[in-house]
């Protein structure tokens, strides 16, 4: 057997292998977009309160509508929904912000994406015991978010009502207690789980409490001594896996947050909401 013709079969050899080997993964890829294309059943988290009634009463009756099952899992802090949807135990989340979301997974190395903007509740000042914040004492207690993203928020909302002021050198989304340049009447800030805010209040004067946890509470958003003008980059964001973004299902989810009909909900059901530019 001469060399140019053991040559040549082996060539022929490697091209066959290399015809194969892509085959294969067109059909690997085919088979999967195919599987994306009838993916009917979602899991969809989000923080209890008004993130979980807005899926339930505006965004599941869109996509049943389109033929999906939707399983919607409820949580009540702000770590494990972006975990479960990173570990695929959830397809979607809705419930964070996003400095909160950009802050968090950029801290885990998720690879996770914002899909669309939707409506939030805005974080508000609350009190028991004082009708407004010029009724403020010296060494009064405020309860605050101890998550770097809201805790930063709620100093802010604090020093919009001028009762504080922070230092001007400083990055206004990661502001903390330390960044306070003014305190006159020596308040005293108590960081908490965002969750446990609304109990705080038989303990402190003022608690500054997320909206979801707010209403989940009991507490109505026109109950708050002050509410936030909450500016878009804290209006809540649907999250999912950074490689489901382009799928049929993520288009759906989306296509339905924008829609006529949810519009309506919010504007019904949810009044008082900040909301992005195009369901205003």
């Amino acid at each position: 057997m001469s060399l140019v013709s053991t040559s040549r079969r082996s060539l022929l050899a490697a091209a066959v292998s290399v015809l194969a080997v892509s085959t294969a993964s067109l059909g690997l890829a085919g088979g999967a977009l195919a599987q994306d294309a009838g993916k009917k059943q979602l899991v969809i988290g989000g923080t209890a309160g008004s993130n979980i009634d807005q899926l339930q009463s505006g965004i599941v009756p869109l996509l049943q509508k389109k033929g999906y099952k939707v399983k919607l899992v409820e949580f009540n802090d702000y770590v494990q929904p972006n975990l479960a949807l990173a570990d695929g135990s959830l397809d979607a989340n809705f419930f964070q912000h996003e400095v909160y979301f950009n802050q968090f997974k950029g801290d885990r190395k998720l690879d996770l994406v914002a899909l669309t903007q939707g409506p939030i509740a805005p974080m508000g000042i609350y009190s028991k015991t004082r009708k407004s914040l010029t009724d403020a004492k010296s060494g009064d207690r405020i309860a605050l978010p101890n998550d770097a993203s809201n805790l930063a928020r709620a100093l802010l909302l604090v020093q919009q009502a001028g009762l504080i002021k922070v230092k001007t050198n400083v990055n206004p989304l990661r502001i903390s207690e330390l960044d306070i340049a003014e305190n006159p009447q020596k308040l005293k800030f108590v960081p908490l789980d965002a969750a446990q805010l609304p109990r705080s209040l038989d303990d402190v004067q003022y608690a500054i409490i997320n909206g979801n946890f707010a209403i989940s509470s009991g507490l109505k958003l026109q109950d708050a001594v002050v509410l936030e003008k909450t500016p878009d980059h804290y209006l809540n964001i649907v999250a999912v896996k950074t490689k489901d973004k382009d799928s049929q299902w993520a288009k759906d989810l989306a296509e339905a947050f924008h829609s006529a009909d949810f519009k309506t909900v919010v504007d019904t059901k949810f009044a008082g909401y900040a909301k992005p530019n195009f369901l205003q």
